[in-house]
């Protein structure tokens, strides 16, 4: 088997003002440090409108719909904006976390890597914000238990942001684990260790700014791995911000990029022990163009060493 690389060139169409920082060039620059690697290159669709209603009730969809703009910029919250290409990224975003779903299920690939723009981990039930429109890791999670019949899946989300959106769209289905480290105190000033959910399916691993490799990687072998082993998942998702690099201009968890390598390896581990391997990965943050590319470039090595074993 191999490795999928999702994406569309819609994904580059989102647009938001000169100077922020979710802007296209990191799509470029990601797709251009994988485009001599082995990889099985799959079209991201546009999400079915049902899958998005897994997540987002039919009102929030509509009132994204309607707030693309046909020219010019749209500001959604303080940090989100709408370019006339942004509703088809979006789509093409949640669309390309499914197919992941579907081809890793199916066998068609090992593993998959979803190289997307704008990233959706922050997007809450009826509210965008973040840079993030629509939920796409919990739009697929909830996929792969409802439409594909798993019983369980675990989603490992380690951008340097809390996945607050993830949380809120997952926390009242007790079949998903949400994982998610992170540096506290940072935006969006939530994922508290106390915050656990309703059937305790949330863990949250906070990480003070500048705590750097050796904290990040304690609290996964001491926190999550455990957690993870005991949850027993079908699948596992990953919300991969690389925006912890010690390079990245929004933050402060100093890690180097072979964390990157180190944590996705791991990962896969556990999928391999837990899951038959399956695990699908998603593109959220990291906004140092350079250490973006490369932490991307040494995560997607590790999936396509795996998923050639």
């Amino acid at each position: 088997m191999t490795t999928a690389l999702i994406t569309h060139p819609d994904c580059l169409g989102h647009e938001p003002p000169e100077g922020h920082p979710e802007q296209v060039a990191r799509l470029e620059r990601v797709l251009a440090a994988l485009v001599e690697k082995d990889l099985l290159r799959v079209t991201a669709p546009l999400v079915a409108e049902d899958d998005l209603l897994r997540v987002h009730p039919k009102s929030y969809v509509e009132t994204i719909r309607a707030a693309a703009p046909a020219e010019g910029l749209v500001q959604l919250d303080a940090d989100t904006w709408m370019s006339p290409g942004s509703l088809a990224a979006a789509h093409r975003g949640a669309g390309g976390a499914i197919r992941g779903v579907d081809l890793v299920l199916s066998g068609e690939a090992h593993n998959a890597f979803v190289a997307t723009r704008p990233p959706g981990h922050h997007a809450e039930r009826e509210t965008p914000m973040g840079f993030c429109l629509f939920g796409n890791v919990a739009a697929a999670a909830k996929y792969a238990l409802d439409h594909q019949g798993l019983g369980r899946v675990a989603v490992v989300d380690f951008d340097v942001h809390h996945g607050n959106g993830t949380q809120d769209l997952l926390e009242d289905e007790p079949r998903a684990l949400f994982v998610s480290s992170h540096q506290y105190p940072l935006w969006p000033g939530t994922g508290a260790p106390d915050e656990t959910g309703p059937h305790d399916t949330i863990l949250n691993v906070p990480l003070a700014p500048r705590s750097g490799s050796t904290a990040f990687r304690r609290a996964y072998e001491d926190t999550v791995f455990p957690r993870l082993r005991a949850f027993k998942p079908d699948l596992i998702l990953v919300s991969a911000g690389f925006d912890a690099h010690r390079d990245d201009p929004l933050a402060e968890l100093t890690l180097e990029t072979d964390d990157f390598t180190w944590i996705t390896d791991r990962l896969c581990d556990l999928a391999d022990d837990l899951c038959g391997g399956r695990l699908v990965s998603c593109l959220e943050g990291g906004y140092n163009l350079y250490a973006l590319a490369e932490s991307t470039a040494a995560h997607v090595d590790v999936l396509i060493k795996r998923g050639g074993a």
